[in-house]
């Protein structure tokens, strides 16, 4: 009995743990995404790269949208990334 116990008490454990690490905030999406396109940029600078980080969230209302357009920036450096270290490679 005290084994079911144990176990009962380590599933519940786990499953509160794993909810609250997918419950991110539409905040907490926004500042992430925000986040990448800053340390992709600060990559880039210290490639030597010229790089633009700035992003216009006018029209952008929910986070949602605050969010696709950071992630759309992000595409951006990333494939500025991605053509700069290919020529850097040669």
């Amino acid at each position: 009995m005290k084994n079911f116990t144990k176990t009962a008490l380590t599933l519940l454990t786990v499953s509160v743990m794993t909810t609250a690490a997918f419950a991110e905030t539409g905040t907490e999406r926004v500042q992430s995404a925000k986040g990448g396109v800053e340390a992709l940029g600060i990559t880039l600078e210290n490639m030597g790269a010229t790089v633009d980080t700035s992003v216009n969230l006018n029209g952008a209302y929910t986070f949602d949208q605050k969010e696709a357009v950071y992630s759309a920036k992000h595409a951006e450096l990333q494939s500025q990334f991605d053509a700069f270290h290919a020529q850097s490679a040669e």
